[in-house]
Parts: C-alpha cells; sequence; structure tokens
C-alpha cells in the first residue's frame, strides 16, 4: 500500500473519512457526528446532505447487522478479526460522494446476496419503487428482524447502481465489498 497516495487524497478531499475495526452502536453515533461537521465546512445542497446521511446510516447498519463472528463451534477462525468491517466515505473524480463498505459473511449467503443485487440493479425508479412498496407491506422480516428494505432503498436514494465484490477468505467465509456512487 502506498501511503503516500493515500495521504495525498486525504489532503486533497478525495478521502474524507475511512475506519476498519468492530462496528457498534456508539461507533455510529460518532460517525454521524464527524459527517455532520464535514458538512458544516461544506457548501453541499441540504437534499444532497439528507441523501448522504440516509445511503450512509443504511450502509452502515447493514455492516452493524449482518458483519457476523464467523468463528467455528470451538471459537476458531481462519482469519482473525472477522468481525471487523471497513468503510470509506470518499469523493469521486466527477465530485460525487462514494460510500464503500467491507465486511465478512458467510460462503453460503453469496449466492442469494448477488443474485438479489444483480435483480436490483436491473431495475428501473419506478421498478424500484413498485419493489419497496411491496416489501414495506409484507409481514415477513428476516432473520435479522428487517424487511429487506435497507438494500433496495440505497439504490433508490442513490440514483445509481449498486458495485459490489466478493473476495474468498477461506471455504466457508468471504469478504463483501459494496460501493455506492451518490449522484
Amino acid at each position: 500500500m502506498d501511503i503516500f497516495k493515500y495521504y495525498s487524497e486525504l489532503e486533497q478531499g478525495r478521502i474524507i473519512l475511512s475506519f476498519k475495526g468492530k462496528i457498534s452502536e456508539e461507533f455510529l453515533s460518532s460517525v454521524y457526528q464527524t459527517m455532520e461537521n464535514h458538512f458544516e465546512e461544506g457548501a453541499e445542497d441540504v437534499r444532497l446532505k439528507k441523501k448522504i446521511y440516509y445511503i450512509l446510516i443504511e450502509c452502515l447498519q447493514n455492516v452493524f447487522h449482518h458483519t457476523g463472528n464467523l468463528n467455528d463451534e470451538n471459537g476458531k477462525s481462519d482469519f482473525e478479526g472477522n468481525d471487523n468491517a471497513i468503510f470509506m466515505i470518499s469523493k469521486s473524480l466527477a465530485d460525487n460522494y462514494v460510500i464503500t463498505t467491507g465486511n465478512f459473511i458467510p460462503e453460503k449467503k453469496i449466492s442469494a446476496l448477488k443474485d438479489r443485487i444483480d435483480s436490483i440493479n436491473k431495475m428501473s425508479k419506478e421498478e424500484l419503487k413498485a419493489l419497496y412498496l411491496d416489501q414495506l407491506n409484507s409481514t415477513e422480516l428476516s432473520e435479522k428482524g428487517g424487511a429487506g428494505l435497507g438494500i433496495i432503498d440505497i439504490a433508490r436514494k442513490s440514483g445509481s447502481k449498486l458495485n459490489y465484490s466478493f473476495h474468498s477468505v477461506n471455504p466457508e467465509t468471504s469478504f463483501f465489498t459494496l460501493s455506492i456512487e451518490i449522484k
């Protein structure tokens, strides 16, 4: 890793905030405060600020709720820190905000998540709205207690496709990266 390049991007304002570690409720509060301070210094439109906050909250809530300790029944793991996550808020060369998150997930969940994101990425704004309303009216809750609205709403609010990747860590675990450009 080229630390000078990273420093230069920080200096140019491309990387606004980055973090690697365990995501907690307290940490989420401090991130929101940090972003509020950042926006006080900038001249961003109020609607854009609200959109960024909303998407940031959804992304971090997803990471918070879906990053699990992937140790086996004996408390062993092939990868230390698998309950950690990473996220970054940056600006693209087109000056759009970009939120990128990464967390460990069980290999067995990849297929369903990939299919869901691919399906969402193929939908128009109108189709996303219809899917959102359909999910909202559904009484089914996931095992984490949600109705599966987060990822749909991120796509709706961002105005862009969801970019993602999976990197295999071991046969049971992968690292999932999600990147959203906010237009």
